[in-house]
């Protein structure tokens, strides 16, 4: 029988489903978040988690369908993870950034030999994850309501209120979990957002902008293009 070691992008649907499987899989959002229960833990995964599902274990999963996920299928998994007392982890800033490569090389060409490599690289990492560091739990309300609300204006202030923290405590608090500041991270979410419907579908590109929080389309593009280096009409054809 051959080893299982695939990485694929994943979308899903918010209906309800639940299945179980005869090999362990990893899930990491994207864009958007997954409303999953699994062993002990019930819940919404965010951008920065992973979320542990072993081999045999029924779980129960629901997500927007515009959200996306690097789904990892494996036979096996590193002593860490297999040892790790949470089915939700978070990952690392090398992680995290290795994931959002492997949506572009997905999503630009299927090359094997780079995919067996990548997930070579995916498994090295994972295996360096320090578990005992995970995120702080104060910001989860914060990123869920920041996935959830790209098309409205988020100030510093509202979002330290629902960590329960003071301004000043928040930017430091964020920036030490995330690797960069509130507004970074809002239009790192907005961009990724925005270049999902562009990819999967034909919503204008006005109506896109006003999804991820720009009235101007004019100021979207700009911004969209000074983010990944071409223009929203470029990108989608």
């Amino acid at each position: 029988m051959s080893e299982i070691n695939r990485i694929s992008i994943r979308s899903y649907t918010n209906k309800i489903e639940s299945h179980a499987h005869s090999y362990h899989q990893l899930v990491l959002p994207l864009h958007g978040s997954i409303d999953i229960k699994v062993g002990d833990f019930s819940g919404l995964v965010n951008i920065g988690d992973c979320v542990i599902i072993k081999s045999g274990e029924t779980h129960e999963f629901k997500a927007h369908q515009d959200a996306r996920f690097i789904v990892v299928d494996s036979d096996k998994l590193p002593e860490n993870i297999m040892k790790s007392p949470n089915e939700k982890i978070a990952i690392n800033a090398p992680l995290l950034a290795l994931i959002q490569f492997i949506e572009t090389q997905l999503n630009h060409h299927i090359n094997q030999t780079i995919e067996s490599a990548t997930y070579d690289f995916f498994y090295l990492l994972l295996a360096q994850q320090p578990l005992s560091n995970n995120r702080d739990k104060r910001l989860n309300k914060v990123l869920s309501y920041i996935n959830q609300h790209l098309a409205t204006n988020m100030t510093n202030t509202q979002l330290a209120q629902l960590a329960f923290l003071s301004i000043t405590q928040f930017k430091k608090v964020f920036k030490e979990n995330l690797g960069v500041t509130t507004q970074q991270y809002i239009t790192q979410q907005r961009m990724d957002k925005a270049k999902t419907l562009l990819t999967h579908t034909d919503t204008p590109i006005a109506i896109i902008a006003e999804q991820v929080g720009y009235q101007s389309p004019s100021a979207f593009s700009r911004k969209f293009k000074a983010h990944f280096g071409n223009c929203p009409r470029e990108f989608s054809q």
